[in-house]
């Protein structure tokens, strides 16, 4: 539907790198384009959300959030877990994991209803995120680490 609303994603100009979604409720679209005079997301949602706006009354108003794509993960990963903003992370690359520091405040943002936004964001990037509140980021960093 995407591509239907986008000419930009069909003329090859935009990519959607991965998609992630709860039918019904919300999804997750990761966009991305080679030219850096492109802005891959402004296109995508349209001025004034129109195009995004499309698909959603198309899926009976499932909530889209598109975010652009880094081939660097724990950007990825930061952007994929919109709207919160983590403050900091760990990235164990060798368990495909992460563990990232949200504001006491914004934790459940970062969670989302039912655990939505933290599984859209893991169903998106393919990592294994732990969201933890800056005070118990800061706690387990001072744990041992047990080896596998």
């Amino acid at each position: 539907m995407i591509e239907i609303e986008v000419p930009e994603v069909q003329e090859g100009e935009i990519e959607i790198k991965a998609i992630a979604r709860e039918p019904g409720e919300r999804a997750k679209v990761a966009v991305y384009s080679e030219d850096k005079n492109i802005d891959p997301v402004g296109v995508v949602v349209g001025l004034k959300g129109s195009r995004i706006q499309n698909v959603t009354n198309e899926l009976s108003g499932e909530k889209i959030d598109v975010i652009q794509w880094d081939p660097d993960p724990a950007i990825f990963i930061m952007r994929a877990l919109s709207p919160a903003k983590p403050k900091k992370w760990r990235l164990l690359e060798d368990e495909k994991r992460i563990e990232v520091a949200v504001p006491k405040n914004e934790l459940s943002l970062a969670i989302g209803k039912g655990g939505i936004n933290a599984k859209l964001a893991h169903k998106l990037t393919g990592w294994h995120i732990d969201i933890l509140s800056e005070e118990d980021f800061e706690r387990v960093q001072q744990l041992p680490r047990s080896k596998k």
